[in-house]
């Protein structure tokens, strides 16, 4: 198994927790079988994540998500509720990762990793809510899909090269940035147009 150096680890935190902020349950549960197989390394005081009860709660927990993230309109209800959950856990991922360094830098890591998460899954929930209102289905499960091989692919793929995942994470955060700021003047300009529609239609006179 390999040794990670301190920016290596860093490269770990940023990617699992942009992952996280995804799909907390699959990156969790993704990190322990991992581990669990010997092919990741896991810090003392993240062991836990190893253990098979955790693996367990972890994957019923990633197959609810699979089902309700699919569903129009609850997976907003459902991510809204999991805002609680996904940066909770980066910042306690990003913690257990950086046991090894100053207190200061530890705490650094752990803003970072709350950080990542929340605009992750704040740009989720962004690109969620403006496909939501499309009358079919198949949008939502492809975003949901698309989600979770994402956090998974990522997950692994930043144990074996975590340097060239926390990279990819920077231009996903560009993109997550870029595509918010879109939905948002898309929203804004909508309903500044069915403000003018109203103002304009003709009132009903008594």
């Amino acid at each position: 198994m390999p040794v990670f150096t301190s920016h290596e680890i860093l490269g770990v935190v940023i990617a699992a927790s942009f992952a996280a902020g995804l799909n907390v349950y699959a990156t969790v549960a993704t990190l322990g079988l991992l581990a669990h197989a010997h092919a990741f390394q896991l810090p003392d005081s993240l062991h836990l994540l190893e253990s098979w009860p955790v693996i367990v709660v972890c994957a019923l927990m990633f197959g609810l998500e699979f089902v309700a993230d699919k569903i129009p309109v609850f997976d907003l209800i459902w991510n809204a509720l999991n805002t609680f959950v996904k940066i909770p856990v980066a910042m306690l991922l990003s913690y257990g990762a950086t046991q090894h360094l100053s207190p200061g830098l530890q705490m650094a890591a752990v803003a970072l990793g709350g950080t990542v998460a929340l605009m992750a899954h704040g740009s989720k929930i962004a690109v969620r809510g403006a496909v939501t209102p499309s009358p079919e289905p198949a949008s939502n499960v492809a975003l949901s899909l698309g989600e979770d091989v994402a956090a998974i692919s990522l997950t692994w793929f930043a144990t074996k090269h975590p340097i060239i995942a926390a990279a990819v994470v920077v231009v996903c955060l560009v993109l997550a940035v870029l595509a918010m700021r879109y939905v948002v003047r898309s929203v804004r300009r909508l309903f500044q147009e069915m403000r003018e529609s109203f103002r304009q239609s003709p009132r009903i006179s008594a």
